[in-house]
């Protein structure tokens, strides 16, 4: 049976024309029974395929009139637009009509789209997003939440912590990774009272390999593959390593450890514990992020994520 994984045209700084000229890239990686379902303005989709002279017959299309806008209310706009990109994409997933769905727009509502249509694994508290730090010895582990949940309880955490591990040893074939808890110390009384708590319930956890408190010096180096904190402090690392990549490259410095932070070469991520297939991408993303973003959606796909999420909270 060949895949099918959605892509949201409508959605982005630069949509339609990033999103498709990424899907268009994504052909010459992806094997020919996976299938990428175009979502929006079919007209446009197919003028610009048209215009690359790429066959209209490589793709699948399904038409959607309206965009969900950056600045919108995610839930008014989805209640409001069901002939959205983003709507559409969520009814074709929940119908197993595509096996993932991707987009780069408007975040909240891909977050809520997530949680009222395919719904959160039973079990999950709060489902979440991660992202991928480089590490200098040529490995890279991941940090969640990296946004979607500014204020966590400990249990909340904890379960960060087992979403973590299967994404890094189901899809990124880190075995037994090692989970440290983002902290201003190493000592287990450091930090604020939810790292305090957290780290308590944590210390002889058989869920997953815990290896203590982790402090932001440590972040790059190879102490931790999945590291956990609430989406408050992991955004606010991300950002701060965007910025110093960004002032890396506008000072013309190149250097293979920094190329790693350009968040291009990964694409997106996936909203971790939720009853399918979700991806979601920067608003500024290139072509070569949508083709990446497409790239690791088949992996999850593939690697039978959810399903694996599913098991271990039942």
């Amino acid at each position: 049976m060949s895949m099918k994984i959605g892509l949201d045209i409508m959605g982005g700084d630069f949509a339609p024309e990033n999103c498709l000229a990424g899907a268009v890239d994504a052909l010459d990686t992806l094997p020919a029974d996976v299938r990428i379902v175009l979502i929006g303005d079919t007209e446009k989709a197919k003028a610009y395929l048209n215009s690359k002279q790429i066959p209209e017959s490589k793709f699948d299309f399904v038409h959607a009139p309206d965009v969900i806008e950056m600045g919108e209310h995610p839930t008014k706009a989805l209640a409001q637009k069901p002939n959205s990109s983003i709507s559409i994409g969520y009814k074709l997933l929940k119908e197993n009509e595509i096996q993932s769905f991707a987009s780069a727009g408007n975040t909240g509502a891909m977050l809520v789209g997530a949680m009222f249509s395919v719904k959160a694994v039973p079990g999950v508290i709060r489902p979440c997003i991660t992202s991928i730090l480089p590490k200098e010895n040529g490995g890279f582990g991941i940090v969640l939440d990296v946004g979607t949940n500014a204020d966590c309880k400990p249990d909340v955490l904890y379960q960060f912590a087992i979403l973590g591990s299967i994404f890094a040893k189901e899809v990124y074939k880190i075995n037994n990774p090692k989970v440290g808890l983002l902290n201003i110390g190493e000592e287990p009384e450091k930090g604020n009272l939810v790292a305090q708590a957290t780290h308590a319930l944590m210390k002889d956890s058989k869920d997953f390999n815990f290896i203590g408190n982790v402090e932001g010096i440590e972040v790059f180096e190879d102490k931790a593959d999945v590291i956990v904190c609430e989406g408050f402090t992991g955004n606010v690392l991300l950002k701060t390593a965007e910025a110093f990549y960004s002032i890396i490259k506008r000072r013309n410095r190149s250097d293979e450890y920094f190329d790693k932070f350009n968040y291009e070469l990964y694409g997106g991520t996936p909203i971790l514990g939720i009853n399918s297939n979700v991806m979601i991408a920067h608003g500024k993303s290139t072509p070569l992020a949508f083709k990446n973003m497409l790239i690791l959606s088949r992996d999850i796909v593939e690697a039978n994520l959810n399903e694996k999420i599913k098991t271990v909270f039942q």
